[in-house]
């Protein structure tokens, strides 16, 4: 009776284990897709800010 306890007390801890880590993957995971969203937009944003700058200092480049 005592083996049959430590046997499932042993699939108890690996079960927990296992949930646990895949709530930290899947919140890593979020956390990874949202700084990705952040970054695609700030990207974006510098890259249409430095469009729009340089359209005014063409100008300047074509005398």
């Amino acid at each position: 009776m005592q083996t049959v306890i430590k046997v499932l007390g042993i699939i108890a801890l690996i079960w927990i284990g296992f949930t646990v880590l895949s709530w930290v993957l899947g919140a890593a995971f979020t956390l990874l897709v949202w700084a990705l969203v952040i970054g695609a937009v700030l990207f974006v944003g510098s890259a249409a800010y430095a469009a729009v700058k340089s359209k005014s200092s063409r100008h300047a480049i074509d005398r």
